[in-house]
């Protein structure tokens, strides 16, 4: 497991950690309810929307040269937020792991690569 891959995971067990406990606390409307009690809030949901949707618009394109379906991640992002893009961010990772261990072995490359 490279170093880039642990930190992807830790990244994303944490981040689902805090995301579980926020959940507990006040529910998934509880989290998106006061982004909308102030401008400033907003200001940071707009923000957060915009990151996302860049995401999505990379991950399609990175998902199209690696031959790879990027409609589970794309949703996954506009249901859940930073999970669709660091998933897709830990599967890409594996790929490349198990891409770069075939080719030092001698073994065949796989299409995701």
């Amino acid at each position: 497991m490279s170093m880039r891959l642990l930190l992807l995971v830790l990244v994303l067990a944490l981040f689902g950690a805090l995301t579980a406990a926020a959940l507990a606390d006040v529910g998934y409307l509880g989290i998106l309810a006061p982004h909308f009690q102030s401008w400033g809030a907003g200001q940071v949901l707009a923000d957060l929307v915009i990151l996302a949707l860049l995401g999505c618009i990379w991950m399609v394109q990175d998902a199209r040269a690696r031959g790879v379906a990027a409609w589970p991640f794309v949703l996954l992002t506009l249901v859940g937020g930073s999970f669709g893009v660091l998933v897709y961010l830990v599967m890409r990772e594996r790929a490349t792991d198990a891409a770069t261990t075939a080719a030092t072995r001698g073994g065949a490359v796989s299409a995701v690569s």
